[in-house]
């Protein structure tokens, strides 16, 4: 199963703009958004529905650094009008198509501890950078 992408603020006026720009940062909302066409230097913030407290975790199992730069770690946030414990919230990661190319980036969502078992969800996406 595929996971849900939520969009953060752009409206989709804005996303079709940042498509056509050398620079800008693209929000993905979807993973049918993909495959994906960058142009060097844009930034990409993916977003996936997570909630740690299942003990569940994404895991970037391919971040197309042949063609992504990461630019930090996961951030996690709780949605503000949650307030509830054990709530899920939002996993993020920001990137920078560094180099002309290919890749892929797959993430997928499991508990660490049973690396077996296959995962709850994939988040799959066919990068391009030009």
């Amino acid at each position: 199963m595929h996971a849900t992408l939520r969009l953060l603020t752009l409206p989709a006026l804005a996303l079709l703009s940042a498509c056509a720009h050398q620079s800008g940062t693209l929000e993905l909302k979807k993973d049918r958004q993909c495959p994906l066409t960058l142009n060097k230097g844009q930034q990409l913030i993916l977003s996936l529905p997570s909630n740690p407290t299942t003990g569940f975790r994404w895991e970037v199992r391919d971040g197309a650094a042949n063609v992504l730069q990461s630019l930090g770690p996961e951030v996690y946030s709780n949605p503000e009008d949650a307030g509830l414990v054990g709530a899920g919230g939002i996993s993020t990661w920001r990137f920078t198509a560094r180099e002309a190319g290919e890749g892929r980036l797959l993430l997928t969502y499991q508990q660490p501890w049973e690396p077996n078992v296959p995962p709850a969800q994939t988040f799959e996406c066919e990068l391009r950078v030009k």
